[in-house]
């Protein structure tokens, strides 16, 4: 059973608040009952910066965490900073299928982001659904059709805010089969 290493990821002086991590670590070490810990030494992203469109790619972060990353654990890059694929506006997160490796931004997890007043608990809520997310992709999960499991597709803090933050019976199964639970 690996443990969980959670990545500061740092660029242009954003980084990730602390005290976020933190609880992040917490709820993920309770979800996939494995030890999760904040890696002390932060990962400058500046090399996946894209002036055009003002924001980082997240596959080429997830690359450079995957070669310099622990092999004995599953790695988990959480960041300030708004992520993107070429063929999507944003995204929340990205994982290597059945990898080790997976991306989170909490750039637009918070309520602030949409001029609204920003809300913490929300906001950390909202991590824990989307890094359990992309960790079940590390596991081999794919979307799931069940609105209620945290493997839902989001694209949306609208659809994050609908679904759980726990693996439907389903896809609960694979991840147990790797010795969590």
């Amino acid at each position: 059973m690996k443990p969980i290493h959670l990545i500061p990821l740092v660029a242009s002086g954003r980084e990730p608040d602390l005290a976020r991590l933190e609880h992040l670590a917490v709820s993920l070490a309770r979800t996939f009952q494995t030890p999760c810990r904040i890696r002390p030494a932060a990962v400058n992203i500046e090399f996946a910066f894209d002036p055009r469109r003002g924001q980082y790619y997240s596959t080429a972060v997830l690359q450079h965490l995957e070669r310099n990353g622990d092999a004995d654990a599953r790695v988990l890059g959480v960041t300030a900073c708004d992520l993107f694929v070429p063929v999507l506006t944003f995204v929340f997160g990205e994982a290597q299928l059945s990898g080790n490796c997976a991306v989170v931004s909490t750039a637009r997890l918070g309520d602030e982001y949409y001029g609204l007043p920003a809300r913490e608990p929300l906001l950390r809520e909202r991590l824990v659904k989307e890094a359990g997310h992309e960790l079940g992709h590390t596991f081999g999960l794919r979307h799931c059709s069940d609105w209620y499991c945290v493997m839902a597709s989001s694209h949306a803090v609208e659809r994050l805010d609908v679904k759980g933050a726990q693996f439907c019976s389903r896809c609960r199964q694979p991840v147990s089969r790797n010795g969590y639970w």
